[in-house]
């Protein structure tokens, strides 16, 4: 049974193949007979054709002899009909031949004449010839032709021609514009053409022609600006002046403002447009490519477009660029301290306005650049500038701000003070760079997010070190000025006493001997200061008196003694204070007198055990802020409680 089964299936698969083999052949026959029908129609159709000049025709009927399978043409030729094939192939090749002379002269003649129609009409005959590099390459020089004419043109009016006040600074900036605006206007409008006639793949050779002309006429644009806006003798007046210590040949900053500007505005176009080219070849490309070819092809993308003429050129010209910003961000800050003025009733001197304005315009100008590498540069400058030279600055001033302790000289102590205070809250300009730069990273790599977010943290870290300026300024003008008013103020809590009986609680209930006295001095005291500081500094100042206060109500409460009214005026006098406190200021301050609280509540007892009520597992939510020898200490301030008490307490 088995054997009969293998036989069988042997026999079947054995027809099977006979049968496929049979139908290969009948295949083959079919295709050679469709080919030689072919090959007749190809013959007669292109000599009809070319005698009426319908050239389109004739170039479809030479694609389609150029598309027969060459193997099926030769075994025809070795058939019975191999004379009329090879007369047929004879006269095709003769035709192809005088075709594509035709088309060529056709083409030349077009472009003559300028007649973009006849232009695109025998740029599209090419490729049906198998002239794919040929076609783009005479189309390309058409194009380049016209661009040329018309670049010329631009910078003729650019150098002689009668230009508003408002664009003139900026007329090389707006000759390149036009000029690349013109390219990309070029390759948006022939794209299709490319793609339909020639297939996917092509517009890279199209550009190629396009980005040589596109690099010449660019040339002549920079050229032109480098001699009429004195860019390299600019900078080696700045190169000079940053190198030698010896004041020599000098340039004002204001000159070179207009310059950095236009240079920034044409390296943000020639970016602009390297990038709208890199997107349509990619696209181009990725119609038609497998994954291998794809990298191949960006590389070859990659390649033309870092090292043309163009982009090696604004490399230049930012080169240039980075040195100068830096000279005119460091004179421009050199002459803001200089000029540095306080008017009255302004919270900070023109200085700091002037210096973190010109350092801000500095980043901005370069980020409206384009290019990482320049904003990276100038942002490092810039924090050098910030760090080094401007925090200096402050530095000195705050050192020469506050040697005096005396009530006349406290105002001059707030007056120097405030330029290094406000800096602290220029941060924020230095965090809306950080934000300009999110969209800016939109259109960079990894790699090029790294170098900015390491320049941006670099930043950061010096508006912090102003910040901590700012604290010990504050901390200094807290010790000079109001520290020696605060603590005789609070020391005069010696001189009440708190061992009272109840007459003498009722005459203080009449008439405060201390604490609303306090609280006048302190009020007159941040009126000055409310006044010349801004509202947030202002705030932080107050929460350092705050500090200072309990730290010294708590070393002269230590040095009084109390009887059980006596703590009562104290927890009354401490909750006066603390409710005018937190009205002047947005911080809390609960948290600051929480162990004076604790000694209130401690003075309030009317017995020591009472203690244990507030104490341990009995404490509930509150934390005790007081150690247990604390504790004992303050219990020590009643003159009614027994010291053996106080030590028999388990705490």
């Amino acid at each position: 049974m088995i054997t009969f089964t293998c036989s069988l299936a042997e026999n079947v698969s054995r027809k099977v193949r006979q049968l496929d083999l049979a139908k290969t052949r009948l295949y083959n026959v079919i295709q050679r007979a469709d080919d030689i029908l072919d090959l007749k129609f190809c013959t007669d159709g292109v000599q009809t054709a070319l005698r009426n000049e319908d050239y389109e025709q004739a170039a479809a009927h030479i694609h389609r002899y150029l598309s027969l399978d060459q193997s099926v043409i030769e075994l025809s030729r070795q058939g019975e009909e191999s004379s009329a094939v090879d007369a047929s192939l004879v006269m095709l090749q003769e035709a192809e031949q005088k075709l594509k002379v035709i088309v060529a002269e056709k083409l030349d003649e077009a472009v003559a004449a300028v007649d973009l129609a006849q232009v695109e009409r025998f740029f599209k005959i090419f490729p049906l010839l198998g002239l794919h590099q040929q076609g783009l390459a005479r189309f390309g020089q058409y194009l380049c032709s016209q661009l040329a004419s018309k670049a010329e043109e631009n910078l003729v009016l650019a150098t002689g021609g009668d230009l508003g006040e408002k664009r003139a600074p900026l007329v090389f900036a707006d000759t390149l514009t036009l000029l690349l605006e013109g390219i990309a206007r070029v390759v948006e409008t022939h794209q299709p053409i490319v793609e339909t006639y020639y297939g996917p793949g092509h517009l890279y050779t199209l550009i190629t022609h396009l980005q040589q002309e596109c690099d010449q006429q660019a040339q002549k644009i920079v050229d032109k600006f480098i001699q009429q806006r004195g860019y390299h003798n600019k900078f080696q007046i700045v190169q000079s002046s940053m190198m030698k210590s010896v004041p020599g040949e000098t340039i004002e900053p204001r000159e070179l403002d207009p310059v950095l500007t236009e240079v920034t505005l044409m390296n943000a176009r020639a970016e602009l447009y390297l990038r709208f080219l890199r997107r349509r070849m990619l696209a181009d490309f990725e119609v038609g490519d497998a994954q291998s070819v794809t990298q191949e092809h960006q590389q070859n993308v990659e390649k033309l477009l870092k090292h043309c003429l163009l982009s090696r050129t604004m490399q230049e010209l930012i080169g240039y660029y980075i040195p100068m910003e830096e000279y005119y961000m460091r004179e421009s800050v050199n002459k803001a301290v200089t000029m540095d003025t306080y008017e009255k009733g302004q919270l900070t001197s023109s200085m700091v306005d002037d210096c973190f304005y010109i350092v801000k315009k500095c980043i901005s100008r370069a980020l409206s650049s384009s290019s990482i590498d320049c904003l990276c540069a100038m942002i490092n400058h810039a924090n050098s500038v910030l760090e080094s030279d401007f925090r200096e600055v402050l530095y000195n001033k705050l050192r020469q701000g506050f040697p005096a302790t005396t009530l006349q000289d406290i105002q001059r102590g707030v007056s120097s003070a405030v330029s290094l205070m406000q800096s602290s809250l220029q941060q924020g300009n230095i965090f809306k760079i950080n934000d300009c730069s999110k969209l800016f990273n939109q259109g960079a790599g990894s790699g090029d997010q790294a170098k900015i977010e390491s320049c941006l943290s670099d930043l950061v870290n010096t508006s912090a070190k102003f910040k901590d300026l700012l604290q010990e300024g504050l901390t200094e003008l807290n010790t000079t000025a109001i520290k020696p008013q605060v603590k005789p103020w609070i020391s005069s809590f010696l001189s009440i006493s708190h061992n009272i009986e109840e007459e003498e609680f009722n005459d203080y209930e009449a008439n405060d001997p201390w604490v609303q006295q306090l609280i006048v001095n302190l009020e007159q005291l941040m009126a000055e200061f409310k006044t010349a500081l801004s509202p947030v500094i202002y705030d932080t100042l107050t929460s350092l008196m705050t500090s200072l206060i309990s730290i010294e109500m708590e070393k002269t409460v230590l040095k009084c003694s109390f009887s059980r009214l006596g703590g009562l005026q104290f927890d009354k006098e401490l909750r006066s204070l603390v409710a005018y406190l937190t009205t002047v200021t947005t911080w809390t301050i609960r948290d600051k007198f929480a162990r004076l609280t604790q000694m209130a509540t401690i003075l309030n007892l009317e017995r020591v055990t009472e203690i244990l009520d507030y104490w341990g597992p009995n404490s509930g939510p509150l934390t005790w802020r007081l150690t247990p020898a604390e504790v004992r200490q303050v219990l020590a301030l009643r003159i009614d409680f027994r010291s053996e008490d106080i030590k028999r307490l388990r705490l």
